[in-house]
């Protein structure tokens, strides 16, 4: 039980610090910011874009101004490497939680095992005598499979929210790149 308390833990923490990031992310993303970045693109006034408010809080925003500081040689790749970063950032700890899934429920078949072995062992020494003792021992190893499967089912509900919320945010960072590339690009900029 105490692996499984653990794993809670350790799933419990990951989920309070992804809420707490995905809530500043919200809170520092503009899409007026955005749509100013990309008029003055469009303009061609590259400063008055990285001169814009708030430039560089959120993950759009930031790759963004690294397209602008890099867009005499590389506007794209800078904008993916810091696309890269920011995509990164989101998916911390998404990965431990994703084990967490995946082991809580054999660490609590586990504990099953073993609790059946040893009620086996107390039948062996003491016979066909008490069968309480041996069914009670089963079913207190049974607790162990039932809280594993608890953890991963709660565990569950968060990763799959955080890596939905990282694909969007993914596929926003792509789309909101290409409108910028196509803004600067056609103005010869």
């Amino acid at each position: 039980m105490w692996p499984l308390f653990g794993c809670s833990l350790v799933s419990l923490t990951i989920t309070i610090e992804r809420l707490l990031f995905w809530l500043r992310q919200k809170q520092a993303y503009s899409s007026k910011r955005v749509e100013r970045i990309l008029e003055f693109a469009d303009a061609r006034d590259y400063e008055g874009a990285a001169s814009v408010d708030g430039m560089g809080r959120d993950a759009v925003s930031g790759m963004l101004a690294a397209g602008l500081k890099h867009r005499e040689h590389g506007l794209s790749e800078a904008m993916q490497v810091e696309a890269g970063s920011r995509i990164d950032a989101m998916k911390q700890g998404l990965s431990v939680l994703d084990t967490i899934v995946t082991m809580a429920p054999l660490l609590g078949i586990l504990g099953t095992v073993l609790g059946i072995i040893a009620s086996f062992e107390l039948l062996g020494a003491s016979g066909i005598e008490d069968p309480k003792a041996v069914t009670g021992g089963i079913a207190q190893a049974l607790i162990t499979t039932a809280t594993g499967l608890a953890v991963a089912i709660v565990s569950l509900i968060p990763l799959n929210t955080f890596v939905a919320r990282t694909q969007r945010e993914t596929r926003r960072l792509e789309q909101i790149a290409t409108q910028f590339e196509v803004a600067c690009r056609r103005n010869g900029g």
